[in-house]
């Protein structure tokens, strides 16, 4: 009771044990919840973020803004978050989490779609725009700031003209389902460099594979 008490007025206590600020993690997966949106190109960040967490035996929790868990890796304290906001506010989850938990922007990776590159490419940046994109829109406002870590999922963009919105939304063709588990392996590969290995070497490694 008293654990539903502090989450319900949103005073829970943190997550993470780790004291030191430069060994946590955020990371994020940006998605729309609710069924109608869960095999949608959109979600790929929800669907990264579940691939991990069935790896690493983990159980996402409802929590303030979103769904968390939590794992170590090599000696980091990483915390998973699936925002609850919809893409649209997805900063305000980011920013409560990351305030809540005291994680610096630089150990912060936010997991989107691109359809400006082919399915299946993977991308780490450390900055840039939005691109039109209306969660990493939303993170940038309510940072305030362009320079935050991003991991591109590329789905492509095999629609035409004034279909973007109906293509993003939709769901993965069979081929593209064929190929997801790979993709998504890699992903969690990613992520974990990312995490012990930092920025510049798992963009050497990672990006354009």
């Amino acid at each position: 009771m008293l654990q539903f008490l502090k989450s319900l007025f949103g005073i829970d206590d943190c997550l993470l044990e780790e004291t030191d600020s430069m060994k946590k993690f955020l990371v994020v997966g940006l998605g729309n919840i609710g069924p109608d949106y869960e095999e949608t190109r959109h979600n790929i960040g929800f669907k990264v973020l579940d691939h991990l967490a069935q790896q690493e035996s983990l159980t996402f929790e409802s929590a303030k803004l979103g769904s968390v868990t939590s794992f170590k890796h090599k000696g980091k304290s990483i915390l998973c978050l699936k925002p609850s906001t919809y893409m649209n506010l997805s900063g305000k989850a980011v920013k409560y989490w990351m305030e809540k938990e005291k994680i610096s922007l630089e150990n912060v990776l936010i997991i989107t779609d691109d359809i400006n590159l082919p399915f299946g490419t993977i991308r780490l940046k450390t900055k840039g725009s939005d691109g039109g994109h209306n969660g990493l829109k939303s993170i940038q406002n309510v940072l305030q700031t362009s320079k935050y870590n991003r991991f591109r999922f590329g789905v492509g963009a095999d629609f035409g003209k004034g279909r973007q919105v109906e293509y993003v939304l939709g769901k993965w063709n069979d081929e593209e389902i064929t190929a997801l588990p790979e993709r998504l392996q890699k992903s969690v590969d990613l992520i974990k460099s990312f995490v012990f290995a930092g920025s510049k070497n798992t963009m050497n490694e990672f990006n354009g594979s």
